[in-house]
């Protein structure tokens, strides 16, 4: 835990910190232009939560494999709209310096690397789960081409199996019960339940 919020809790301070920064020139500019009162921080909530909506649809198509019609999605032109809108509105309160427009541009273009960072770390690859090891043989492999009788591969696993029932249950196993666990006809079960009875155990 301690070491995923080192790890995360530097772009998150970077996100909140630049989301302020362009909230706040997006709020004066809304407020210099007629949005006074609530309906200029509406302004700037719209905007900023639109850019984070935006960056997690991308990811979420990314991870559902949603198919693309033209040259990119709809998320990616709503997360433009809010860059452009957000990089506007700081423009507009800049001094009219080169200087002012780039400190003015800053909060925007830092915004827009926190959320693309954390946008590319929720959809980085996941680990493939372990592949599951059989340690007991298919009964199918077991069984001979010519149909003649069980092998004595089969034969030991099937008594296996009737030992470990019998010990769980406290009773011998049925043919059903026997067929169901190996996967295999009742003629089979019938022949290797018989043959189970009848050997001898193993010493």
């Amino acid at each position: 835990m301690k070491e995923r919020l080192l790890d995360t809790g530097p772009v998150l301070v970077l996100a909140l910190i630049a989301g302020i920064g362009s909230f706040t020139h997006i709020r004066d500019t809304a407020t210099e232009h007629g949005q006074h009162g609530w309906m200029a921080w509406a302004v700037a909530v719209c905007i900023d939560l639109t850019c984070v909506i935006a960056a997690r649809e991308r990811q979420r198509d990314k991870k559902t494999g949603r198919p693309r019609h033209g040259w990119t999605s709809w998320p990616t032109l709503v997360l433009i709209g809010g860059i452009t809108l957000s990089l506007a509105a700081n423009l507009h309160q800049a001094e009219p310096t080169v200087w002012g427009w780039l400190t003015a541009a800053t909060p925007a273009g830092a915004f827009l690397i926190a959320v693309s960072m954390l946008e590319r770390r929720a959809g980085g690859p996941r680990p493939e789960p372990s592949p599951v090891t059989r340690t007991e043989p298919e009964p199918s492999a077991l069984v001979p081409a010519d149909q003649q009788g069980p092998s004595s591969a089969l034969l030991d696993y099937a008594r296996r199996v009737a030992d470990e029932h019998r010990a769980q249950h406290g009773r011998p196993i049925t043919r059903d019960a026997l067929r169901a666990r190996l996967g295999i006809s009742s003629q089979l079960a019938s022949v290797l339940l018989r043959d189970v009875r009848a050997a001898p155990e193993p010493t």
